[in-house]
């Protein structure tokens, strides 16, 4: 009798040290009460509880936690209905608010978060809803973070993930986003035409200015060359020379004999060239000039027959 009663206890012991006996993994928390009162809170490692009086009431995990927010229907300021959802990231940072603070902190947070949504998206235009997103997460984790203090949950950040307008809009966006395309495309194109424009104007003006300069250049070498001693002299005899030689030209291409209306002026300005070069030593020109003057008497003649 007395070795089954020993048995017994054995057993019983052990029982209760398997029972009583805890490992905690690592980010994980256990709550335990103390005859139905909050005792204290066990962190990782290996633990042992008094046994029929206390136990685990809670278990936590420390590790960052992601929460789908469910998609909700939301009205803009200017009253178009946009569904929206979005991905909440929460952890626990003190265990005993989050076992006695709340009921269900992550069902509190859940609706918190979608009521907030709605609550901001009210006051936005649905343009301003696509381009202040960033706006729109700050302000819902502001407005959670206060309310979740309490529950000893700290929430990290809030990430909007679609923001979906009806049907009919998006097509309406879609032809306008199209129609801004175009227009984008129509003036680069204006832009380039006008850019190709100003280059072919910029270069003719260099061109202009680099065949005035170049004129204005040569202008002034001969108005030097002028006033040198002989300068008009040599002026002269370069005209005399163009006038023959330009005449001649037109009678050799010209079916119609054409002579100046005064051969008088053509033989003073030979004459005129030919003192130049006898001053000038220059037979060999006089010689020419004088062939081309007797050249211009006989069509003289020839025609008068």
């Amino acid at each position: 009798m007395i070795t089954f009663i020993s048995i017994f206890l054995v057993i019983l012991i052990i029982i209760t040290i398997i029972k009583t006996a805890i490992i905690i993994p690592q980010m994980t928390v256990f709550v335990i009460e103390k005859l139905g009162k909050y005792n204290r809170t066990l962190s990782a490692g290996f633990h042992i509880l008094v046994p029929f009086i206390e136990k685990i009431a809670y278990k936590h995990s420390l590790k960052e936690k992601t929460i789908n927010v469910p998609e909700q229907i939301c009205i803009t300021k200017d009253n178009i209905p946009v569904a929206v959802d979005g991905f909440l990231y929460l952890q626990i940072v003190d265990p005993k608010k989050a076992s006695y603070g709340i009921n269900d902190y992550l069902y509190a947070t859940t609706q918190l978060t979608q009521t907030t949504m709605r609550s901001i998206i009210g006051k936005l235009d649905l343009d301003q809803t696509f381009e202040e997103r960033e706006n729109i997460n700050y302000q819902i984790l502001r407005a959670i973070e206060i309310a979740a203090e309490p529950w000893g949950v700290k929430v990290n950040r809030y990430e909007i993930k679609d923001i979906k307008p009806p049907q009919t809009i998006n097509d309406a966006m879609e032809k306008q986003m199209r129609a801004e395309r175009e227009k984008r495309a129509t003036i680069a194109k204006s832009e380039g035409e006008r850019q190709s424009l100003i280059n072919q104007a910029e270069g003719k003006a260099i061109e202009i200015t680099t065949i005035s300069e170049a004129t204005a250049t040569g202008l002034l070498i001969i108005a030097k060359a002028i006033k040198a001693e002989g300068g008009q002299n040599a002026v002269s005899l370069r005209l005399a020379e163009q006038y023959i030689k330009e005449f001649g030209k037109l009678a050799k291409t010209n079916n119609t004999m054409i002579i100046p209306s005064n051969l008088s002026d053509v033989s003073s300005l030979i004459a005129s060239a030919a003192s130049i070069y006898k001053n000038s030593d220059k037979k060999d020109l006089l010689e020419t000039l004088a062939k081309k003057q007797e050249a211009i008497a006989d069509k003289k003649n020839l025609l008068k027959k």
